[in-house]
């Protein structure tokens, strides 16, 4: 276990770290020899014109989509946890977003949102409403996107959610229901409380998968236009590998920045944890 999380966590961390710190071109990055920058990538990346947008778009995205993913799947978890007639089946159905692989999601997306062609537009256009641009408008590309990746997150929450209810005794709720308690008190008195712990895991999980989606974003808008759906995760994939002159060391930069975005809400989870259960 020691030499797996070394060779697979700590080695690849260290070199994005050791990246970040220099000034490496293509022929440095395979031959070796790039010179020391010190904190200049850095620098570079915090005084660039994108970063301001990018910082907005990744908290905009991340916390748009944990907020509807969470909200969904839980109404979602609740309702299919009365166990009527075909239950099992509809769930199962809900599970298809999160089995396809994400370039066929993304290219659905993408396909659906189209300005010309897409089904989104053509149902608009049946209620008399004007067509969108939804992947080439800087006013909507982020929308477009976020639509997209909370469709895709949606049943990892029903599945933990729902497993979670599995575990509250439904003899509380048989004694709720005798003291004339309505479904929406024996859901705030009952069920959000005792969900807790497993809503706060689903969250801490759906923020760190959030934070690093790039496949959908690159795949339906490639970060456009006009940079209005880039975030982090696409700029620095932009950045190493998306130039014909790549900027290996300030790509890294903010990758590294995004890994600093987790660590610091995965300690205060922990830290939240710990106040709980205090």
């Amino acid at each position: 276990m020691t030499v797996y999380l070394l060779a697979f966590y700590a080695y690849p961390l260290y070199r994005n770290v050791e990246l970040s710190l220099r000034e490496y071109t293509v022929r440095s990055f395979v031959q070796g020899g790039a010179p020391f920058a010190g904190l200049d990538n850095y620098s570079k990346i915090l005084s660039d014109p994108t970063f301001g947008p990018a910082l907005l778009h990744t908290v905009v995205f991340t916390v748009a989509s944990l907020a509807f993913q969470f909200c969904i799947g839980m109404a979602l978890a609740v309702f299919f946890h009365q166990h009527f007639p075909l239950s099992g089946t509809l769930r199962a159905l809900f599970l298809v977003p999160w089995l396809l692989p994400l370039i066929v999601s993304a290219s659905t997306w993408s396909w659906m949102l189209n300005s010309d062609a897409g089904v989104v537009n053509a149902a608009l256009g049946a209620v008399g409403v004007e067509p969108v641009n939804w992947l080439t408008s800087p006013q909507w590309s982020l929308a477009s996107v976020i639509i997209a990746n909370i469709w895709i997150g949606i049943p990892f929450n029903l599945v933990v959610l729902y497993s979670g209810l599995q575990g509250i005794p439904t003899t509380l709720y048989e004694a709720a229901s005798l003291d004339g308690a309505t479904g929406w008190q024996r859901f705030w008195r009952i069920t959000f409380p005792l969900l807790r712990p497993v809503s706060a895991i689903t969250l801490l999980l759906g923020l760190i998968y959030t934070l690093k989606v790039f496949d959908i974003i690159w795949i339906m808008t490639r970060g456009g236009p006009t940079d209005s759906s880039t975030t982090f995760a696409t700029w620095s994939y932009r950045l190493g590998f998306g130039n014909l002159l790549p900027a290996f060391g300030p790509g890294a930069a903010v990758g590294n920045l995004l890994i600093v975005m987790a660590l610091v809400f995965g300690l205060v989870y922990v830290r939240l944890q710990r106040r709980q259960w205090a």
